[in-house]
């Protein structure tokens, strides 16, 4: 652990000014630790993130006696199983037919009102049933697939409702005739306009999860799980295709969590730390205010493998310019390797005696 050394060294003299980080998260079931007879707080943990259909009574139970918060993620914009009964809701691409899956990632059209209805619902049912500290939106975005070293991004969604939302919200008349003629002129004449609008849909996504979570706890969180591209990557697809504006989240959501996977977008462990810096200092993050940022980084094996050097400079990376929490995808990939455990444990207990001056 030569390298986490010198870094600590680093991050120490580097970042004296920074928050003190209040989230020590882990993704995931916590079952695989518990299993082994461990408490989370021996590990440092204070905090789960986990998927909102994990979530039982025994969990959240467990959990409160071990002082641990719980934060739900939520599958926003994720058609898989739906698209498939309710075929409206399919995303449509520009030659008007239904866009394929992307790799294992199946979209939806993100302003169908069937669809938005069932997760809203789906949200209201949560909340109305555990007392989590947030929900964290995850697969924020249009049908694509960012998540790979070669993303795929499809142009959607140019169904008919689509079309007529775009249409009124821009005070546009569309050219009559087939769809595959409308999202031609579309993106001949009226790129721009189209790129914002199909931002602002991902942004009422976040308006309306806020206005749900009010109506239970105004003090329950708000973060979203997103794709860190920075501004220019693939011809700016987090914008042109994804829809994220970050200057626009900001206005809505608590926390930011990028999802820096290193090694299943095919870049090195240093990119982790790259990228963070970049992303706070482009949103202006300041640590004890909101927004926060709290990364998700990479332990999982698959694709290829992450070593628990690579684990640790991922960590340090994730805490790097005024983070204030972390969690690492997922919780099953620490606790089956040892190595990665301790690591997780070393960065979690200096967290908490103050020898990680952050």
């Amino acid at each position: 652990m030569v390298y986490g050394l010198l870094f600590l060294l680093l991050v120490s003299c580097q970042q004296q000014t920074n928050p003190t980080v209040e989230i020590r998260g882990i993704y995931g079931n916590p079952k695989p630790f518990w299993d082994k007879g461990i408490k989370l707080p021996e590990l440092g943990v204070n905090s789960i993130f986990v998927h909102s259909g994990s979530i039982d009574s025994s969990m959240m139970e467990r959990a409160e006696k071990e002082g641990i918060a719980v934060y739900a993620e939520f599958a926003t914009l994720n058609g898989k199983n739906y698209v498939d009964k309710h075929p409206e809701a399919w995303p449509i691409n520009e030659l008007g037919e239904k866009a394929p899956a992307a790799s294992w990632f199946m979209g939806v059209c993100p302003t169908e009102p069937g669809f938005r209805e069932y997760r809203f619902d789906l949200l209201r049912t949560l909340l109305s049933k555990y007392k989590v500290k947030g929900i964290w939106m995850d697969y924020v975005h249009w049908h694509a697939q960012f998540e790979e070293p070669e993303p795929i991004l499809p142009e959607t969604c140019f169904c008919d409702h689509c079309l007529k939302t775009f249409s009124e919200a821009m005070d546009l008349d569309l050219p009559t005739g087939e769809t595959l003629e409308k999202a031609r002129w579309i993106l001949d004449n009226q790129d721009p306009a189209w790129r914002q609008w199909r931002s602002r849909v991902i942004y009422d996504w976040t308006i309306e999860i806020r206005k749900i979570i009010n109506g239970f706890d105004p003090d329950i969180l708000l973060g979203v799980y997103h794709c860190p591209w920075n501004d220019t990557e693939f011809d700016s697809a987090r914008y042109r295709i994804l829809g994220l504006d970050y200057d626009l989240l900001k206005q809505s959501v608590d926390v930011f969590s990028p999802m820096v996977y290193h090694e299943r977008m095919g870049r090195n462990p240093d990119w982790v730390a790259e990228n963070i810096q970049w992303f706070n200092n482009k949103l202006g993050i300041k640590g004890n205010e909101y927004p926060k940022v709290w990364p998700i980084v990479q332990a999982y094996n698959n694709p290829g493998v992450v070593s628990a050097k690579d684990f640790e400079k991922v960590m340090f990376g994730g805490l790097s310019a005024g983070s204030t929490g972390i969690m690492m995808f997922t919780t099953y990939a620490v606790a089956e390797d040892e190595e990665k455990t301790q690591v997780m444990k070393k960065i979690y207990m200096d967290l908490i005696n103050g020898h990680i001056d952050q």
